[in-house]
């Protein structure tokens, strides 16, 4: 019985002839051979002799099946199927192709089985050859399928990422970045470059490039035969498969395609809109990429081409959008920011130089502002190179004249924009600049350096006035303080300094005077009104008068003082001035002093450190809840004492506490205690406020004679010898040394003391040098003191040159040992006959 049930006949089936076995074998639907172990052929079938055209004679004992085989299948052979063979015995659908008599290569597939003797040594191979033609050819088929899918899905992933680039791109320049690397990776392109379609200049320039060697990168017009503008007036795609074809179409291609060794070169258009809508394409610049060979773009590839232009140019006009109302903000920016910076700067000539500096950071690289607002123009410019004088000239009087700009345009000789400076109808001068390349010749940035020049000639305008004003305020404000000081008198000098506030053109209530009531009493004054104008001023003036008229020689600070609360009964405007008035004794140097509200004068006597002084202090002029019990203070000042009296802009700040100040003051009051006297004031407002402070510096500083003889004790140290050089040159200048005499004492009584150090107290770093030096109209006379222990002899001890000097300098000197040591020199001052 069958497996269905019915009767099982499949032992009475057979064919209605005879099978022959050798004809099975000889054209059996294979090819079939049999080769010893070496591989030679001692058997085939006739079907592989058909396929490959060999007779039985040239393969049977002639040939091996590897002879049979292309060189790359011999090798296969040796290293892999011979070896499977020998380990399995069999090997199966081996893909070997096979060289036939003509040549052809015949596809198969192979399978072979390895028989063995019954000592398991290899007696036979059988191999069966199949004819793989088809197959091969329908798996060349599917690679290149599959090639043309994997290329696709490779250009889509480019695409994908270009327009994920694209999106991201902010401005022209990245767009065109992101542009350009498309074609390489998309479609294997050699380079490619981009060009831009400048519209407001009727250009097409060229911004990027993977290999600038291989295009023209000139600026061209629009209007232009050459192939880029040419492909963008038209908006659409070009592909030039030749040079044949260049020379026909585009001739200015053939040199750099031959030169470049490339074949193919597409042009495409970088468009808005639709790509099927030729009507409403605006191109905005060319991508050209070309490829060295010959290259067949498929549709599918020209498809991808054109979405790459169509989304490039969206992406590029997306980008002009963000740039424009980029360049939109920065003008703006560069408008308030420079009328903000102008406006910080009062003064003419600073505002011309914020001008120009302004320009410089944000807009050009040399810009020039000339103003025609005295007897010589007021010139500031920066930048560079400087254009040519002459024709700057040229340009500058034609502006003037006309009061209308002159642009630069594109091949412009002097490449310099100049601009009028006016204001309330008038010129008051011109501004000149050099714009950088990106923003030069366009209708908006034009627009800006107008509406710039309009806002720096107000500007300018308004300074100048402010000028004008300052000087009348600054003429009142000196007009009303002390005019003629006393001078002339040995016995003391007086150095004042006014500095009016740099941003104020009110007149201040600072002041000062100075006068004798006796030809051997001096009084100073110092005050301070509250309020700023003319009315101040005035105040400043009456007060002034009163403490002239109040002061005498019997009644001193504090009757004064008192007077002036009786004044102000009557002049309310001089209600809480402040006043520090001190009297001078000549004949003895004694001085009285009180404040009424007033800073503490700063007292710097010969030796030691400067003191506030502190006493006599009362409520400002006129006060009704502050202490008004005036007292006075005296004190005896030796020759050379110096005494400063100060309004509060010398030392007050917001930023910082009122000790502060006081205690910045005393020091470099101090720094300068050998400096001479005039420009002493001058030098203190300058490192207390500077040049730009916000309220008045009104100061006085008085000199009280000069010290008949110096003492000074200095430590063991050579760093005091530099500070006891300047004490002892700032006397010696005080007396009118000789600069030959005064030299040479400085000069001797740095060795000696530097002697005393070294060797006096070699072993003792605190030990102290006294230092005592006298002047008469015939010598100065200096004597050293140290009470160390000297080594050897005095004139071994003396290294180097220093007793050599010492005794050359001076015209004697004695020593004494007898207690320490003691270096006595003299230095004539005027010849003896």
């Amino acid at each position: 019985m069958s497996d269905s049930g019915g009767p099982d006949v499949t032992h009475e089936l057979r064919p209605p002839w005879d099978e022959d076995p050798d004809d099975l074998y000889e054209h059996a639907p294979c090819g079939y051979l049999t080769t010893l172990p070496d591989g030679t052929i001692v058997r085939v079938n006739q079907t592989f002799l058909t396929w490959t055209g060999f007779t039985r004679g040239e393969l049977v004992g002639h040939r091996r099946f590897r002879d049979l085989l292309t060189s790359g299948g011999q090798i296969y052979h040796e290293t892999h199927y011979a070896p499977l063979l020998r380990m399995q015995d069999e090997v199966h659908e081996l893909a070997l192709d096979v060289v036939c008599s003509d040549g052809r290569q015949l596809p198969t597939l192979v399978n072979s089985t390895l028989s063995r003797d019954e000592s398991k040594q290899p007696r036979a191979i059988r191999t069966m050859i199949f004819n793989a033609t088809e197959r091969r050819q329908y798996e060349n088929e599917l690679l290149h399928a599959r090639q043309i899918a994997e290329a696709s899905e490779r250009r889509v992933r480019v695409l994908q990422q270009i327009v994920a680039d694209l999106s991201a791109a902010p401005t022209e320049a990245e767009v065109a970045e992101a542009v350009v690397r498309a074609p390489e990776s998309a479609f294997g392109a050699a380079s490619s470059s981009v060009y831009l379609v400048d519209g407001e200049r009727d250009l097409i320039y060229a911004v990027v490039s993977t290999d600038p060697t291989t295009g023209n990168w000139d600026d061209m017009p629009r209007s232009s035969d050459r192939a880029v503008a040419r492909v963008a007036e038209r908006g659409d795609l070009h592909v030039v498969n030749s040079v044949a074809e260049a020379r026909s179409h585009f001739p200015d291609l053939v040199e750099s395609m031959r030169r470049s060794g490339r074949n193919t070169v597409v042009l495409l258009p970088l468009t808005t809109g639709p790509t099927d809508e030729h009507s409403g394409v605006h191109t905005l610049g060319v991508l050209a990429f070309s490829f060295k060979g010959e290259r067949k773009l498929t549709d599918g590839e020209l498809r991808v081409v054109r979405l790459l232009g169509q989304q490039a140019g969206q992406a590029l006009d997306r980008a002009r959008l963000y740039d424009d109302v980029r360049r939109r903000e920065d003008r703006a920016i560069v408008l308030a920011e420079t009328t903000r910076a102008l406006d910080e700067q009062h003064r003419l000539l600073p505002r011309a130089r914020r001008v120009v500096e302004r320009l410089l950071l944000k807009v050009t690289d040399w810009a020039e502002v000339r103003l025609q607002v005295g007897a010589a123009p007021i010139v500031e410019s920066a930048g560079g190179p400087r254009p040519d004088d002459i024709l700057l000239q040229q340009r500058i009087e034609k502006v003037t004249a006309a009061g209308e700009p002159i642009f630069a345009d594109d091949g412009d000789q002097l490449d310099c924009s100049v601009l009028p400076l006016t204001a309330r109808g008038l010129v008051l001068g011109t501004l000149a600049l050099r714009m950088t390349p990106d923003r030069r010749g366009t209708a908006a940035e034009r627009a800006f350096l107008t509406e710039l020049a309009d806002r720096a000639g107000l500007a300018l305008e308004n300074a100048r006035l402010y000028e004008q004003e300052r000087q009348i305020a600054r003429t009142l404000q000196r007009s009303l303080l002390a005019g003629d000081l006393p001078s002339g008198d040995t016995r003391f000098a007086l150095e004042t300094h006014y500095q009016a506030a740099t941003y104020d053109l009110e007149v201040g209530g600072d002041w000062f005077d100075a006068f004798l009531i006796t030809k051997d009493k001096l009084a100073v004054v110092v005050g301070d009104v509250v309020g700023r104008g003319i009315e101040a001023a005035t105040t400043m003036g009456q007060l002034r008068s009163a403490v002239r008229a109040l002061a005498s020689n019997e009644a001193g600070p504090a009757r004064l003082i008192e007077g002036l609360d009786r004044f102000v009964e009557r002049v309310e405007s001089a209600r809480m001035a402040t006043v520090a008035y001190l009297e001078v004794d000549l004949s003895v140097g004694e001085v009285a002093y009180s404040c009424a509200g007033h800073l503490p004068p700063l007292l710097q006597a010969p030796a030691g450190s400067p003191e506030y002084l502190l006493q006599a202090r009362s409520a400002a002029i006129g006060s009704r809840a502050g202490n008004r019990v005036r007292t006075e203070q005296r004190r005896r000042l030796p020759a050379g004492s110096r005494l400063l009296l100060y309004t509060d802009g010398l030392i007050e700040r917001r930023t910082r506490p009122i000790d502060k100040g006081f205690e910045l003051l005393a020091r470099e009051f101090a720094r300068r205690r050998d400096a001479p006297l005039q420009g002493l004031a001058a030098a203190l407002a300058d490192t207390m406020v500077g040049r730009d402070h916000p309220d008045d510096v009104c100061m006085l500083c008085l000199t009280l004679g000069t010290e008949e003889r110096i003492e000074r004790t200095i430590g063991a140290d050579r760093m005091q010898i530099a500070l006891l050089r300047a004490d002892l040159r700032a006397w010696l200048v005080a007396h009118e040394v000789e600069p030959d005499c005064r030299d040479a004492v400085l000069l001797a009584c740095s060795e000696a003391v530097a002697n005393a150090i070294e060797h006096g107290y070699r072993d003792d770093p605190f030990g102290t040098i006294d230092v005592v030096a006298t002047v008469t109209a015939e010598a100065v006379e200096v004597r050293v003191t140290d009470q160390g222990i000297w080594r050897g002899a005095v004139s071994d001890a003396a290294r180097g040159r220093g007793l050599q000097l010492i005794r050359d300098s001076m015209d004697q000197v004695l020593f004494d040992r007898s207690d320490g040591t003691t270096v006595t020199m003299r230095r004539n001052r005027q010849e003896t006959s």
